[in-house]
C-alpha cells in the first residue's frame, strides 16, 4: 500500500552547540577547492539589462547579490560561494556547446570587458567563477574546422592529408572508413568523428598542436582571473575507453596546475560511479556525482521511498570508498540537478510534493565536497522533456515582462510552474527559497558538513530514518533525516558525538518542512514526519 505522504525533516545534531550558541555567534567556515557551493548559471536565461530578451554577463553580475552579496551579517542571499558559467563563448547556438572562438564572448552575452568586470565582482564577494570548456568538440564554423575541411576538399585522387600543408587535419580525426559517429565531407570520400552531432566535429586531443592550442586558451582565461574549469563531455574524449580519457585528464590537470596552482578542475562524466570512480587517478579535483542525480538517483529513489531512507547513507560510504581507490585528495562533486537533466520539482507528485522538494535538497547540499545547484532549483522550477525546457528564464517574477525577465530558449514549450516566483517566495517563510537558503547556510557554518568523512549509524537507520556521522578536522556531527509520513522516535541514549553523549541541548539545527519541531528528551529523539 502506498503511503500517504506528509512533511519531512532533517535534523543536525552536534556537541559543538552544547551551550547553545547562536546563529548571529558563528562564524563561516574557510572554504577552499573542497568545499564551495557553486551555483550553475545559463546565461541565457537568467537576467537581462539590456531588454533584448536574452541575458547577458552585465544582467548576472546586476543579480550577483541575489547569489552571495558577501556581507556576513545579512542574511538575503543563497549563500552560495562558486559560480559556475555555462559555455559563455562564441557559437551558433543558443546553449554555445559549438564553440566558434575560444577566446572570446558570444556578443549576445556581452564583451570581455564585461566578463572581467563579472570576474572582479565575484572576487569580491568571495565568489570563485569556473567556466564551461567544451574541448570534446568545437563548433564545424570554428576557422580550424573550416580549413581543415577546404583542404580536404581540395585533395586529389588517392591523395593523402599532409600536416605541414594544412595543420588543422591533424586537430580532428578523418578518415575515409564510414564509422559510428562519423560524418561525410561533402564532395569527398572522407568522414570526420562527429559524436554528438554533424555541427559538433570532434577534436583529437591526442594532437600536440591541440594540446598547445587549449594550453594556451586556458592561460587566456586563467589569466582573466578565472577559478577553473568545468570539462565537458569528457567521457567522450576517446569513446568508450576509460585509460584514454584518464591520460588526456592526466596532461590536462598537469597542465592546468602548473598555469595556476589552485585552480579547480571538475569534470562531467556522466556514467556509473564504478568507472567515474576511475577518473580521479588523474588528478582532477572533482567528478559530477551522477550516482545522486536525477529522478534515478539515490536521493530521488530514497525520497520516493523506491529505497529506504538507509540508501542513502550506505551510498554516501560506498561513492567514498570507491573514490578513495583512486585519490587521497579528491573532492565529491554532488548535484541533483542540472541543464540536461529535468528539474528535481517534477520529481514528486501529490500534495507533498514540495516537502520531497525540500528534503532532496537538503541531501544534496549537505554531502561533502563541492555542491553544486542548478538556478531556480531554489525556487522549484519546473521543466523536462527537450532540453529548452530545462533551460527555462529564472523565475524573478510572475510577470515575464518584469524587468530583466528573459525569453528563454526559442524552441523551448510554455511551461506553467509549481511554485512561486522569487518575488512571492521571498515573503514566505516556509517557501523553497527559504528553506534552501538555510540548508545553505549550515553547510557553509559546519566544517564536518561540507568536508567531513561519512559513516553510518546502521543500528539507528532502517526504511523510514537515516542517521549518519560525518567527522572533519575540527568536530564531529550526526545527521537524521525522518522521510516517513509519521512522527519517528530514534533511540540515541548511547549515540555518543565528540565522545560526549548526546544530550537534551544538542540538537544545534533543525531544517523542517513544516511547524513541527524536533526534540531530543531522555535518550530519544522525536523527529516529526
Amino acid at each position: 500500500m502506498q503511503r500517504k505522504w506528509m512533511r519531512l525533516t532533517a535534523a543536525v545534531l552536534t556537541v559543538t552547540m552544547l551551550m547553545g550558541c547562536q546563529k548571529e555567534n558563528s562564524t563561516e567556515v574557510a572554504v577552499d577547492n573542497t568545499n564551495r557551493t557553486y551555483y550553475e548559471v545559463f546565461v541565457y536565461s537568467f537576467y537581462d539589462s539590456d531588454g533584448d530578451g536574452i541575458g547577458d554577463l552585465k544582467g548576472l553580475t546586476e543579480k550577483l547579490d541575489y547569489i552571495n552579496d558577501g556581507k556576513a551579517s545579512t542574511d538575503t542571499d543563497l549563500g552560495c560561494n562558486g559560480l559556475w558559467l555555462m559555455p559563455i563563448m562564441p557559437s551558433t547556438t543558443y546553449h554555445k556547446y559549438d564553440v566558434t572562438d575560444y577566446k572570446d564572448i558570444d556578443p549576445e552575452y556581452g564583451t570581455l570587458e564585461d566578463f572581467q568586470a563579472l570576474v572582479d565582482a565575484c572576487h569580491e564577494r568571495g565568489i570563485n567563477v569556473i567556466i564551461d570548456l567544451v574541448m570534446n568538440h568545437s563548433s564545424s564554423k570554428h576557422p580550424w574546422f573550416q580549413e581543415a575541411c577546404e583542404y580536404m576538399q581540395s585533395l586529389g585522387e588517392g591523395e593523402e592529408p599532409d600536416a605541414t600543408v594544412c595543420p588543422y587535419v591533424d586537430y580532428y580525426n578523418f578518415t575515409k572508413e564510414k564509422k559510428g559517429g562519423y560524418v561525410q565531407i561533402p564532395d569527398t570520400d572522407w568522414y570526420y568523428e562527429a559524436q554528438f552531432w554533424s555541427e559538433m566535429p570532434d577534436l583529437n586531443l591526442y594532437s600536440d598542436a591541440v594540446r598547445e592550442e587549449f594550453a594556451d586558451i586556458t592561460a587566456f582565461w586563467l589569466d582573466l582571473g578565472v577559478d577553473g574549469f568545468r570539462l565537458d563531455a569528457a567521457k567522450e574524449y576517446v569513446s568508450d575507453n576509460v585509460t584514454a580519457n584518464v591520460e588526456i585528464l592526466t596532461w590536462f590537470n598537469d597542465m592546468v596546475k602548473t598555469q595556476k596552482e589552485d585552480a579547480y578542475i571538475v569534470a562531467e562524466v556522466w556514467t556509473d560511479i564504478n568507472t567515474y570512480g576511475k577518473y580521479y587517478e588523474s588528478g582532477i579535483n572533482s567528478c559530477f556525482d551522477f550516482a545522486f542525480a536525477g529522478n534515478t538517483g539515490i536521493i530521488a529513489t530514497v525520497v520516493n521511498q523506491a529505497k529506504p531512507a538507509s540508501a542513502y547513507g550506505n551510498a554516501l560510504v560506498n561513492m567514498q570508498e570507491i573514490i578513495g581507490e583512486y585519490s587521497d585528495e579528491y573532492a565529491d562533486a554532488p548535484f541533483y540537478t542540472n541543464h540536461d537533466l529535468a528539474r528535481g520539482a517534477g520529481y514528486y507528485a501529490g500534495n507533498n510534493g514540495e516537502s520531497q522538494a525540500k528534503i532532496a535538497q537538503t541531501m544534496n547540499l549537505l554531502m561533502s565536497g563541492d555542491a553544486f545547484l542548478y538556478y531556480g532549483e531554489e525556487l522549484g522550477m519546473k521543466g523536462s522533456g527537450k532540453d529548452e525546457n530545462k533551460r527555462a528564464p529564472m523565475y524573478w517574477s510572475e510577470d515575464p515582462d518584469e524587468k530583466g525577465m528573459c525569453n528563454g530558449p526559442a524552441d523551448m514549450d510554455s511551461i506553467k510552474m509549481k511554485y512561486g516566483s522569487l518575488e512571492t517566495q521571498k515573503e514566505d517563510a516556509h517557501s523553497i527559497y527559504n528553506y534552501v537558503k538555510k540548508v545553505i547556510w549550515i553547510r557553509n557554518h559546519y566544517e564536518a558538513i561540507s568536508r567531513g568523512t561519512v559513516t553510518t549509524e546502521n543500528e539507528l537507520s532502517g526504511e523510514d530514518i537515516c542517521v549518519i556521522r560525518k567527522t572533519g578536522t575540527e568536530d564531529e556531527i550526526v545527521l537524521a533525516f525522518n522521510i516517513s509520513d509519521q512522527f519517528q522516535t530514534v533511540d540515541v541514549s548511547a549515540l555518543q558525538v565528540n565522545d560526549i553523549l548526546v544530550g537534551e541541548k544538542q540538537l544545534a539545527e533543525q531544517i523542517l518542512v513544516g511547524e513541527d519541531q524536533a526534540s531530543i528528551k531522555d535518550g530519544r529523539l522525536e523527529l516529526p514526519p
